[in-house]
């Protein structure tokens, strides 16, 4: 009788580029987390960007980091794909967002060769016009994104999507944020040779 095979472990690090403590984005961010729980061999994990400084090369000292730089660092270095939740900030991805792709860029680039997938919410569009300069920025940094399916909420039309705490509240945006997921899954476990 042959054995089975074990669930092949993807580690998902999790970054929004929102800081605002209501922010739909780390809303769209906690519900994938809960939701990632019911998918076997998903492992997510939230990493804060906002205690990083602004990118300085003259804070790199013979080719070390500060500390919370460091530490922002291996948490990327240790996932398989990233899960960005991006918002759009004058027709693009945010400061913050930006500053977090640039520290981990630096050498050695940690996003090189891992698998990624973008969600936002907001008005008009969603955030969408953001996804379209993040994944332009991937192409430099040889982060592979998922094609689809793609995620843009316009998180104020009815019916309601996020209760008065930010948390997702609308099951046909979580069932597709779901989708997302298992589609980062599928797609990492393809580049890793492991479907």
């Amino acid at each position: 009788m042959a054995a089975i095979a074990p669930t092949p472990v993807i580690k998902v690090a999790a970054l929004c580029g929102s800081l605002r403590k209501g922010s739909y984005n780390s809303g769209l961010l906690r519900a994938a987390i809960e939701l990632s729980k019911s998918i076997n061999g998903l492992e997510m994990e939230y990493v804060d960007i906002s205690p990083l400084p602004f990118l300085n090369t003259d804070l790199e000292v013979n080719g070390t980091y500060p500390l919370v730089v460091e530490a922002f660092r291996q948490k990327i270095l240790a996932a398989d794909s990233i899960l960005f939740a991006s918002p759009e900030y004058n027709y693009s991805i945010t400061g913050p967002l930006k500053n977090a792709i640039d520290w981990a860029s630096r050498p050695p680039n940690l996003w090189a060769d891992k698998t990624a997938a973008i969600v936002s919410a907001g008005g008009g569009f969603g955030g969408g016009r953001s996804h379209y300069h993040l994944r332009q920025i991937g192409v430099y940094i040889d982060l592979h994104f998922i094609n689809k399916p793609e995620f843009f909420l316009n998180a104020f039309q009815p019916p309601a999507k996020f209760d008065s705490d930010g948390e997702l509240i609308d099951d046909a945006t979580k069932e597709k944020l779901k989708a997302v997921l298992l589609s980062l899954y599928a797609f990492t476990l393809r580049l890793q040779g492991k479907s």
